[in-house]
């Protein structure tokens, strides 16, 4: 006999293990009657854990000391001397002090269990030791103490103590986990929202795995084969055909509708024979790793069975199929996969799927011209090797009729023989059966009789006659299989055609790898790449295929997508007709360039606005934040006598009219501040700006053309702008202005070199706003020409 162990398993600290597991023990004291006893618990000073304990029976705990301090642990020996029925331990994964009796709590919880004393206990997530590094790398935090996954797995009952993150987090922030002084911290750093919601999924995908361990065990021991469907799992047997990847895609497509698990199998027959592993299974493997699916291979000596066999291991509750490869002779032989499967999987579903149509895609060759008519080669063979050998047979058959048929009843009968030869594997069979006909009506219808000689020239004419005929029946036969051609192929052309042009309607450019990969299947190609230069490099952006072209020189045909981007294509020669259908796919490939580089821009152009905005209310809470300083600055400069006080208020206004400027020009960026752009003087304009520089007038001239015109601009920032760059400059300052070219230049001459500031920089954009440029140049005769570069306004006369 051994003691019951009962596990309350919680994600985080705080959840409230320690609260269940003390008022699950009351409620069997009090319901059941049961003997409870407390070896450990450990309430950290939580009001509701100590409310929680109550009159519960506490057995004192055993000091043990090492290095001159004191610790309290469980005392084992004296709760098996007391023998309760029921034992609450707390934190089942605590290391004991040096000199206890186990290193681990958990080692002295098994000794209770072997005395057969249940014991209810807790534990957190982040102490198992198949999740240690899970959990660092989550919350950043190594985990000392560890208990091993077979401990808690063992317990006769897991209960998982469940609290939402944000649930965990308010209690934190009450501080009903922590101290007041660790609040902070913990909110910040384990206790985040993100860490919380990882450890609570990490904490139900172990139990769930638990629970399905319990599941297989129970059918195990009572004998249950038939699968449980307590969840989809879709098993695709996968044999290295090509349609393997369609049989995945679909097969991944009903997992996720059904919230199952995709698995595939392929299955390796143990018959002694050594067979290499079909080229197809490393990319449907990857396919399957992409579509988050499990790869498996089983052996066996019977496919359908070795099949059928793993669905039921796994408790799969479907099995999904491809068509046969196969022949019918085969399958009577050695009998149908599929239909063994069928016989074999009882209650599992088994769907065969069928192949994706190729019509919607494939082109067929087109036909050459001066040449026959294509014909598959097994209709070829065929046609070769019963087409000769036919007629030689059917006039032999037809000699004893000699006399009866005569030479024209034999040709007419070795006519329709040509005609079904022709029918059968074109131009050239039909070629080779005529002159074996020709012969042999020869050898066994004429005069003299077993002998190529003629010796009646009706004869001749009737032979030559037949040769003449055999050729026309063949030679429109041939036509007729070639206007089929073509017209199979334009219908593939007008289906191609017409599904580019709907998509195009429908959402515009098609995505590059649908187009590529469309472009290999539509042609037969090896591989189709698009090619993007980097630097001497080339990068491949989409492609489709086994065998991929590296560069454009290694392709059988490149074209030129404009844009540094080349499509190569790797296969067989491409004809004339198949040129001219990859023109549309060239112009498709082109737009989808064209979009993936519109949607680039667009995503760069979106972050740009967002950094602006949020620049703009950065600055626009600056400039509040600095409101009411700079106020009291001035106030308290005011109050100043003499030139300090003065001096202070100069440079309080300046650093206001400053902020007022970069809030501005920042609403202009974000386009939030119109810009009105009108006929504009500008003497008023310099008069207005010079009248904002109290005290620094008298370093500024003005010289003025005569006749200026006006300029297109917005006054309030051409002031502004003026400003800005007057305040900026050294002093003596000149200031010109005049038309050229149709434009006109303001300029402002000051000593020494360019001035470098935030002022500079508002001035150029308040200029740049309103369609103007403004540069900063050594002037002629020394020091630095600020020149404004600015529109005429409409109407202004040209001088």
């Amino acid at each position: 006999m051994s003691g019951r162990l009962r596990v309350f398993l919680g994600a985080a600290p705080g959840v409230g293990k320690t609260y269940a597991m003390l008022a699950e023990g009351r409620r069997l004291r009090d319901e059941e009657g049961l003997d409870v006893v407390v070896g450990l618990v450990e309430t950290y000073g939580r009001r509701g854990t100590e409310q929680q304990l109550g009159d519960l029976p506490v057995l004192p705990r055993r000091t043990v000391g090492h290095r001159g301090t004191t610790f309290t642990e469980l005392d084992v020996h004296a709760l098996l001397a007391r023998r309760p029925q029921l034992a609450l331990v707390d934190e089942l994964a605590h290391t004991n002090a040096p000199g206890s009796s186990h290193d681990k709590r958990w080692q002295d919880v098994r000794e209770l269990l072997d005395a057969d004393i249940d014991v209810a206990t807790t534990v957190n997530i982040q102490h198992l030791e198949s999740l240690n590094d899970v959990v660092e790398q989550i919350t950043g935090v190594a985990q000392r103490e560890r208990i091993p996954d077979e401990v808690v797995r063992a317990a006769d009952r897991i209960e998982l103590v469940d609290l939402s993150p944000q649930a965990l987090r308010t209690r934190m922030a009450q501080g009903a986990i922590y101290p007041t002084d660790r609040i902070d911290v913990a909110l910040d750093h384990y206790f985040r929202a993100g860490n919380l919601g990882a450890l609570r999924e990490l904490a139900l995908l172990w139990l769930a795995d638990r629970v399905e361990e319990e599941l297989a065990d129970y059918r195990a021991r009572h004998g249950i084969r038939a699968p449980w469907e307590t969840k989809e799992r879709i098993v695709v047997a996968l044999n290295g055909a090509p349609q393997g990847e369609h049989l995945i895609r679909r097969g991944a497509r009903i997992a996720a509708r059904v919230h199952g698990d995709l698995i595939g199998v392929h299955v390796r027959l143990d018959d002694g024979t050594a067979v290499r592993e079909p080229p197809t299974l490393a990319g449907q493997r990857a396919l399957l790793h992409e579509l988050h699916g499990g790869y498996v291979e089983v052996s066996g000596g019977d496919a359908a069975r070795a099949l059928v066999d793993f669905a039921r291991t796994e408790s799969a509750t479907q099995i999904l199929l491809g068509p046969t490869s196969r022949s019918r002779l085969r399958e009577l032989v050695s009998g149908s996969v599929i239909n063994r499967v069928i016989r074999l999987a009882g209650p599992i579903d088994v769907r065969v799927v069928p192949p994706p149509e190729p019509g919607l895609l494939a082109v067929p060759p087109a036909p050459r011209r001066r040449r026959p008519a294509a014909v598959p080669a097994r209709r070829r063979r065929l046609a070769w090797l019963t087409g000769p050998a036919g007629t030689a047979a059917l006039v032999w058959a037809l000699s004893p009729l000699r006399d009866a048929l005569a030479l024209p009843g034999a040709l007419l009968c070795l006519l329709l023989a040509v005609a079904a030869t022709a029918r059968l594997g074109g131009l050239l069979p039909a070629a080779g059966s005529t002159a074996v006909g020709l012969l042999a009506a020869d050898y066994f219808f004429t005069r003299p009789w077993h002998s190529l000689a003629v010796a009646r020239g009706a004869d001749l004419a009737a032979l030559l006659l037949f040769l003449a005929v055999a050729g026309i029946i063949a030679h429109l036969i041939n036509g007729l299989a070639r206007r089929s051609q073509q017209a199979d192929r334009a219908r593939a052309e007008a289906a191609v055609l017409a599904r580019l042009a709907g998509d195009t309607v429908d959402g515009g450019a098609r995505a590059l790898p649908d187009l590529v990969a469309d472009l290999r299947q539509v042609f037969g190609l090896e591989g189709s790449v698009v090619l993007v230069r980097s630097g001497p490099l080339w990068r491949p952006v989409a492609a489709s295929g086994a065998t991929l072209p590296q560069r454009p020189d290694e392709a059988s045909l490149a074209v030129d997508l404009g844009a540094d981007t080349v499509l190569a294509l790797r296969g067989p020669a491409l004809t004339e007709e198949d040129t001219r259908l990859l023109g549309p796919y060239v112009t498709q490939l082109r737009l989808a360039r064209e979009r993936e580089r519109l949607a680039v821009q667009a995503a760069a152009a979106e972050t740009l606005a967002h950094a602006d905005a949020l620049h703009t209310a950065l600055l626009e809470a600056a400039g509040q934040d600095l409101h009411a300083p700079l106020a009291a600055l001035r106030r308290e400069a005011a109050a100043l006598p003499g030139p300090p006080g003065r001096r202070i208020a100069a440079e309080t206004r300046r650093m206001e009219r400053l902020v007022a400027d970069l809030l501005d020009l920042s609403r202009l960026r974000a386009g939030e501040k119109p810009v009105l752009l009108r006929p504009t003087a500008l003497a008023p304009v310099l008069a207005a700006a010079l009248a904002d520089l109290p005290g620094e007038q008298g370093g500024v001239r003005l010289t003025l053309a005569d006749g200026l015109p006006p300029v297109l601009a917005d006054a309030g920032l051409l002031e502004r702008a003026l400003a800005d760059v007057l305040t900026a400059a050294a002093r003596p300052a000149l200031v010109d202005a005049g038309a050229v070219a149709g434009r006109v230049h303001l300029r402002v001459t000051a000593p020494g070199p360019a001035a470098e500031g935030t002022g500079l920089i508002v001035a150029r954009g308040f200029v740049e706003a309103m369609n103007g440029e403004l540069t900063a140049e050594p002037a002629p005769g020394g020091g630095t020409a600020y020149t404004f570069d600015l529109a005429r306004a409409p109407g202004a006369p040209q001088r």
